[in-house]
């Protein structure tokens, strides 16, 4: 069952780490162009997160986004909630 409060919990997880405020509309706007083709395509899938690591004003390294494109393309859509927890662990 998903966790109704995840999205959140997210933000908060995301601004008390980076110490940047991310705006739930924000992240809706980038959110709204996310297709499964994104996530099929590994430029695609690098794209979006180079707009999340921009609009997080926080720099993420390539190894940081191969280990999160082997993430994405492992587990793909479908465990989602999943991966964004192992993520916030780290």
């Amino acid at each position: 069952m998903a966790d109704k409060n995840l999205p959140k919990d997210v933000l908060k997880a995301v601004s008390k780490k980076t110490g940047k405020p991310i705006t739930e509309g924000a992240v809706k706007k980038l959110a709204s162009g996310v297709t499964p083709n994104t996530v099929k395509s590994e430029a695609e899938l690098r794209r979006l997160i180079k707009q999340v690591s921009a609009m997080a004003k926080v720099p993420v390294s390539e190894q940081t986004m191969n280990e999160i494109v082997g993430a994405v393309k492992k587990t793909g859509l479908n465990n989602l909630e999943q991966l964004m927890k192992s993520m916030l662990k780290k």
